[in-house]
Formats: structure tokens, sequence, C-alpha cells
């Protein structure tokens, strides 16, 4: 039976070739796999051997390194990604990995991403070889600024992008056009695209519609292909990519606007809600991070007070 050690090799060529995860995201799942299976050597267990408890252990021995929370998070990730694909490949019964979560009442938060992790994603994305990491760069840009659905990310076409607009006009669900703003990190990034994009057009498709071309059946680069990309991206960033996906870009554009001030009305006309009941579910997430920005920076606040009496300031 193959080792732990196979298995994560098994898991990074997987993910080398299924996957096509850029290098630097398979150095950070090594490096991950590797500080789990060290922990776990010191128990006296390997990744194969692993039970339950003992990557709940690691996990708790990861919030007690001192580490920030994204290369915590990271590595979790990591593990969890790791054995779900160990379950997959069925060398193991069960995922050790596997927590389960306390049922949640009423209607879910979406989740969102920090104005730097947002910027980290991007950085992220230039580590990639030039066409490809402008190429993702471009598409989060694009999903971050205006608030694009996946779908309409990868159904843009070069037409609608060539003369450097400041809004465009997007076709959403029901048919309904709606315009959508970009910002100047957004031109720029769709400007450095088009330098290099025909590079990646498929032989003799000289005359590919698509912003964002692929030598796939649809011509066009996936909203699945995306996904992957940003998930790679994310773990590059050291953000969990569990916490990222392409409607998240989308979550964080409103949510960020709320938080800068933006008219709830305007904000569900820029994400095309027909209802504003959908656009309000946003207003708790902003309230939840300003209620956080208080708690922390208030002068009143339990937090600071506690600090005041302990000297510290």
């Amino acid at each position: 039976m193959m080792s732990g050690e196979g298995w994560a090799e098994a898991f990074l060529e997987m993910m080398s070739v299924e996957r096509a995860a850029a290098a630097n995201t398979l150095r950070a799942y090594s490096r991950d796999l590797a500080d789990a299976a060290g922990f776990l050597a010191s128990r006296g267990l390997t990744l194969a051997s692993a039970e339950a408890p003992d990557v709940e252990a690691y996990f708790a021995e990861l919030g007690r390194r001192g580490l920030s929370p994204a290369t915590a998070s990271r590595r979790r990730a990591a593990l969890r990604q790791f054995y779900r694909f160990v379950l997959g490949e069925g060398w193991r019964a069960d995922d050790p990995s596997r927590r389960v979560d306390a049922p949640r009442r009423g209607r879910p938060l979406p989740r969102v991403l920090s104005r730097q992790e947002a910027a980290a994603l991007i950085a992220a994305a230039g580590t990639r070889d030039e066409v490809k990491g402008l190429r993702l760069a471009c598409m989060i840009e694009l999903a971050y600024a205006g608030g694009l659905r996946v779908s309409e990310l990868t159904s843009l076409t070069l037409a609608a992008l060539a003369r450097d607009p400041e809004f465009l006009m997007v076709l959403g669900k029901g048919g309904k056009e709606r315009l959508a703003p970009l910002n100047t990190a957004a031109r720029a990034a769709v400007r450095a695209w088009l330098e290099v994009r025909a590079r990646t057009l498929p032989r003799g498709d000289v005359a590919n519609p698509w912003l964002f071309p692929s030598g796939g059946k649809g011509g066009r680069l996936t909203p699945r292909r995306f996904a992957q990309l940003l998930g790679e991206a994310a773990v590059v960033a050291g953000i969990d990519p569990e916490r990222v996906s392409p409607h998240v870009l989308r979550h964080a554009f409103a949510t960020h606007l709320l938080e800068g001030g933006a008219d709830l009305r305007v904000v569900q006309t820029l994400l095309g809600h027909a209802d504003i009941a959908t656009t309000q579910i946003y207003t708790h997430v902003a309230g939840e991070r300003l209620r956080e920005v208080v708690s922390d920076a208030h002068p009143l606040s339990a937090t600071r007070k506690g600090r005041r009496e302990s000297g510290f300031s």
C-alpha cells in the first residue's frame, strides 16, 4: 500500500496534471503538507495513519504557533483538499479532516473578502507566467470592479472592451441589461491583457470574438476553469481557497460599496437584483465588519479599555 508520502506526491501530481496548478501553487501545497506530516511524525504517525483527533490537534497547533490567520487557514485548507483527494481515490474509507459545522439558522450571510485580500488575489495572479498572469489578473479585476457574475465575465466579447469603456453593458439574468462600472485598475488590467491576448488564440482562430478565448469546445474560458485558477491564486495569496469563488468577488464588490457609503438602491442596480431584499443581505455583512472596526478602534470600546488598564494604548 502506498505511504502517506506517496499519497502527497500523487496529490501534487494530480494538481499539476489535471488542474494545471501553477508552480507557486504546487510549492505552497507541498510546504503545507510537509508541515502537517512533520507534526504527525512527532506523534509517531503519518498522513496515511492519522485519525480525526490527530488532524484536529494539528489544526489547534496552528492556532498556537502565532501564524497569520491567512497562513493557518491555507494550511488547514490544503490538508482538507488532500484528504478529499485520498478519499476519492479509495485509499482511505474516511476523511479525518472532516469537521461537522453547527447547523445554521436562517439565510447564511455571503462569504466576503476584505479589500486587502482582494488585492492579494490580484497580486497572486501576477505570479503566473506573463500571459496567464495578465489574463487572470484582468478577470479578477473585472469581476471585482463590476460585480459581474462568472457567466457574465466569461461571456464578455472583445468588442465590448476594445475601446476602453468606463462602463460595460452586461446582459444578466432573464436577458436584462445593466451597466457595470470599470475603475482605473480594471481598465488598466484590460489594456495589459489585450496586448498579449493574441498569443492565446487557438491556431487558425484569429476571428475568435471572446475576450478570454480558449481552445475548448466553446472557444472561451469556462466558469469552471476560472474558479480553478481563482482557487490557485488564493493558495498563493495565503487565503483559504474554500473562502474564494467567482461569486465571492461579486459579494466583495457589493459589501465594499456599502461600507464606503453607497446607497442600497444604487448597489441593487449595479448588481442587477430585481428585488432589493436580495441586496439587503449585504448590509448585514457590512454591518458586522463595521462593528468589528468600532470594537477595535473606538476609544470607549471594551477592547481598548482593557489595553489602557493594562498600561497599553
